[in-house]
């Protein structure tokens, strides 16, 4: 854009131009924004053009000279009434001419300068307006970009939480099939555990089996003997004490398998002819005797032993007298079982299950190396309070090998806790006192 030209007046008479319309730097005044556009669509931005600052002149400015002294001119006679009034301009010499000349000169340069203030004015306006534009589309870009970013995170981290999802879903199978393993794995143990307790006793069953067979084949003809000697002592322990009655009729059936092998023994022997049947009914005669001598023995040693636990029981019956004076006497209901039999069904049949645990559970090993010294079957009197702990052991008779009553006690509370009382038993008694004889040799068996 060229630079306006100030126009020049005569030479002769220079025109000075007034301070308001002196020559002044274009100034861009700010533009008015416009209406914010959509974001969809930003057009690119144009590019600016270029503007060029125009320098303030240095040269001097024109002087337009004074005014020149004239005189004022001479009164005219005033206009009579009757005569009409005419207006006389007054008189023009060749200074004001050219003093308005040059006022027109400077008017129409200022209008140039003017309009050409104005049009840079326009200009810049222009040019703001389109670099407001420009920043509005970069601004839409980038936000549109921003959106774009934030999609592209909210669809990174919907991934991520999926895939922690799925992980934490997979973490949880995984959990779950190593629970399923672990509980097979515990069943597989527990499974197998029963069956060497199983396979423990069939081959206790069978040594015991091989161990009787033994004794049957060496001793054939003493069996009927022996078979009316466990009846004697089947029917001597049911008069002295009913806890014996499962004891006699278990014998009462071996009596009955002994007395049909004796049968079949005899069979043998009368084919050998009658004399050996009459030596043998000779022998059998003696053995009998014997053995009637010895049963009538045992049944006097069992009358004692009913002796001493009738006069135990009396001793405890009267301690417990003597306790319910003292103050500090506790008043747990009892309840006792020394047999098989009782009037209480539910009773007996916690006693039964009290011995099965004894029974099942793997226990000898803790009595094998001291039941392997002389001893005599102790008899063993247990307490069990109604929550299924050990109140108490007492020996009523001792194994004579303090080893093994000591082991028999550690077997006892090792098995502990013992069921808890049954609702039927539990309104009756606070504690149950069990009175078991321990018979060891390839298993512990109570009786």
């Amino acid at each position: 854009m060229a630079a306006a030209v100030l126009p020049q007046a005569s030479p002769k008479q220079p025109v000075k131009p007034d301070a308001a319309t002196a020559a002044a730097p274009a100034v861009p005044v700010a533009a008015s924004v416009p209406a914010e556009q959509p974001q969809q669509s930003v057009p690119p931005p144009a590019p600016r053009e270029d503007v060029i600052a125009l320098a303030q002149s240095d040269e001097a400015a024109w002087a337009v000279p004074a005014k020149p002294e004239v005189p004022a001119p001479a009164a005219a006679p005033a206009p009579s009434a009757s005569s009409p009034v005419t207006a006389t301009p007054p008189p023009r010499d060749a200074g004001d001419a050219e003093r308005e000349q040059a006022l027109e000169l400077a008017r129409l340069d200022q209008a140039k300068r003017d309009a050409q203030r104005k049009a840079e004015q326009r200009e810049a306006e222009r040019q703001e307006a389109a670099r407001q534009e420009a920043e509005k589309r970069e601004a839409a870009r980038q936000e549109m970009a921003r959106k774009e970013a934030a999609r592209q995170e909210a669809a990174k981290a919907e991934s991520a939480r999926a895939e922690v999802e799925r992980q934490q879903v997979a973490r949880q199978e995984v959990a779950r099939q190593e629970a399923a393993r672990a509980e097979a794995a515990r069943a597989e143990v527990e499974r197998q555990e029963a069956a060497r307790q199983a396979a423990a006793r069939q081959d206790a069953a069978r040594q015991e089996a091989a161990k009787q067979e033994a004794a049957r084949q060496e001793a054939a003809r003493a069996e009927a003997a022996k078979a009316q000697a466990a009846r004697q002592e089947a029917a001597a322990r049911q008069e002295a004490a009913r806890q014996q009655a499962a004891r006699a009729e278990a014998e009462r059936q071996e009596a009955g398998r002994q007395e049909a092998a004796r049968q079949e023994a005899g069979r043998q022997e009368a084919a050998r002819g009658e004399a050996a049947r009459q030596e043998a009914g000779r022998i059998e005669a003696a053995r009998l005797a014997a053995l009637q001598a010895e049963a009538e023995k045992r049944e006097e040693r069992l009358r004692a032993i009913a002796r001493q636990l009738n006069a135990e029981a009396d001793r405890r019956d009267a301690a417990e007298a003597a306790q319910r004076l003292s103050p500090g006497w506790s008043r747990a209901r009892r309840g006792r079982v020394f047999g098989y039999t009782d009037a209480n069904a539910e009773l007996i049949a916690y006693a039964q299950a009290w011995s099965r645990k004894i029974h099942m559970n793997m226990t000898f090993d803790m009595v094998r190396e001291a039941a392997r010294q002389p001893h005599t079957d102790p008899m063993v009197t247990v307490a069990i309070r109604s929550d299924g702990s050990v109140e108490s052991v007492t020996f009523v008779r001792s194994s004579g090998v303090p080893a093994l009553d000591e082991a028999i006690r550690r077997v006892v509370y090792s098995q502990a806790n013992y069921p808890a009382f049954p609702p039927g038993l539990l309104q009756e008694y606070d504690v149950v006192e069990i009175r078991r004889t321990w018979h060891i040799d390839m298993a512990i068996r109570l009786q």
